[in-house]
């Protein structure tokens, strides 16, 4: 099985920075949460804020923002008909019938982009909409505990990603390839 990481590496960028923008103009009252926002990106992106630091920290902002957002499917659909064209070309050249997507975007956004890119398996950070919380935050080590939950006899052949926050994940396969910030491929085990 091939297993991908999605932001920087099938998708040029970060989708949920994009998502974020995407909700501001939507919804304009969440301004106001920018700087903060950007703040803790940037503080996470220098390892000055680790990602459960950055949910407590931010906890109040997440759960308004979640609770704000009345129809998951239907925003994610109208997100990707603007965002789609993002999408890397290498994935077409790569492609096979049992690939799986595993990242930490959320679930409700992969499961409609990857239906898109005609991709049946997924796994992703989960949101509980009834209490607008994050139930699982699919990243590092989480990766390969889902991984392993979700597909308990599977191996992965190829792992393509972008990011050294995959090693959990990368330890588990045969070959890893790094994507590169124009989609070039360097294989790195």
């Amino acid at each position: 099985m091939n297993v991908y990481d999605f932001d920087n590496t099938l998708y040029d960028g970060e989708s949920g920075v994009h998502m974020f923008l995407f909700y501001l103009k939507k919804k304009p009252r969440f301004i106001r949460y920018a700087p903060q926002v950007f703040k803790g990106v940037l503080d996470y992106k220098r390892h000055k804020l680790t990602l459960t630091e950055a949910l407590a920290r931010y906890e109040d902002i997440f759960h308004e923002f979640l609770a704000s957002i009345a129809d998951f499917e239907a925003d994610a659909k109208e997100f990707w008909d603007k965002y789609e064209h993002r999408l890397r070309p290498i994935y077409a050249q790569l492609r096979r019938p049992d690939d799986l997507v595993i990242s930490a975007s959320p679930e409700h956004s992969l499961k409609e982009i990857c239906s898109r890119m005609g991709i049946s398996r997924y796994i992703g950070t989960r949101i509980n909409e009834e209490t607008d919380t994050f139930e699982f935050i699919c990243f590092r080590e989480n990766k390969v505990k889902a991984f392993r939950e979700q597909y308990p006899c599977d191996e992965i052949d190829d792992f393509y990603t972008d990011s050294m926050n995959d090693k959990p994940l990368m330890e588990l396969a045969k070959r890893v390839f790094f994507v590169g910030k124009k989609g070039q491929l360097t294989q790195m085990k």
